[in-house]
Formats: C-alpha cells, structure tokens, sequence
C-alpha cells in the first residue's frame, strides 16, 4: 500500500500542474459529491428533528397556557376569600369593640357602686373577689376612693393588688 501511494506521489512530481489541478479539481468534486448525499440525508433528519421539536413546543406551550388558566383561577379565589376573610375580621373587631364597651360600662357602674360604698364594706366585698376582678373595679374607681378602699383590706391582700395594679399600668 505504502509503495502505491509513493508510486502516486512520484507520478504527481513529475506531473504537469495542469494535471495536479485537474486532479485537485476531480478529488473536490468527489468530495462535494458525497457531502451533498449525506447532507441530503441528514437535512431530511435535521427537518424531522425540527419539526419533531416544534410539535413537542405546541404540546408543551399548551400544557403551560393550562396551567396559567388554572393559576389564575386559583389566584382569583384567593383574592375572593382574602376579601371575604377580611371583612369578616372587620366584623368581628366591631363586635369585640362593642363587648369591651358594654364591659367597660359595666364595669365603670360597679366601681361606682363601690365607690358609693364605705371604704370598710367596699373592702371587706373586694377581697372575697378575684384578683383580676378586684384590680380592674379598683382602676376605674376614682383614685382617692380606690386608696381608702386599699387602706382598709388586710395587708397581703393590698400588697398583691397594689403589684397587679402597678404591673398593669406598665
């Protein structure tokens, strides 16, 4: 094989250059010959590849257009249920607001009540109460009545309220 090729060779030395182009020109056209039959085969894949891709794209991009309705219709509800939630809370803090009031009211009527008793009787009644109850009837009362009242319950009964009350007013 080897001598052929140097048997080759030698006859290109000695070739004239007409030849060497003639034979350049052959060995480019056979080449051109064989890419152009496999292109051709390979562009017919290429274009199936392509349009194979295309039509993956079209389910794909419909599957997506899917899930944004799908999305969209999740958010709106949301929105809808932030909306309802919302005004239920709106609700619920005016009806909170109103029991503090009615409490408030009632409240402010009991310590008047205590108030209008002598500060022995309105003691002797605090301390059979809760400490929360006790604490918060003291702080509506006035304040100079609240203090005879405290002066005349027992001492560790008016300790501990006097700290509940200076924790509360904190």
């Amino acid at each position: 094989m080897n001598k052929i090729l140097f048997l080759q060779n030698k006859e290109l030395l000695n070739a004239s250059p007409w030849k060497i182009i003639a034979m350049e020109g052959l060995m480019i056209f056979i080449i051109c010959l064989m890419i152009s039959v496999s292109g051709a085969y390979a562009e017919d894949d290429v274009v199936s590849l392509v349009e194979q891709q295309r039509v993956e794209l079209e389910k794909k991009e419909e599957v997506i257009k899917i899930e944004m309705a799908r999305l969209k219709t999740l958010k709106d509800e949301i929105n809808l249920d932030i909306e309802k939630y919302t005004e239920l809370l709106k609700q619920i803090d005016k009806s909170l607001e109103k029991a503090q009031e009615t409490g408030n009211k009632r409240l402010k009527h009991v310590a008047k009540a205590y108030e209008a008793m002598q500060p022995e009787d309105a003691a002797t009644r605090l301390a059979g109460l809760d400490r929360k109850t006790a604490v918060q009837i003291l702080l509506k009362m006035n304040s100079k009545k609240a203090g005879m009242v405290i002066g005349n319950m027992e001492a560790k009964k008016a300790t501990t309220l006097t700290k509940d009350i200076a924790r509360l007013k904190k």
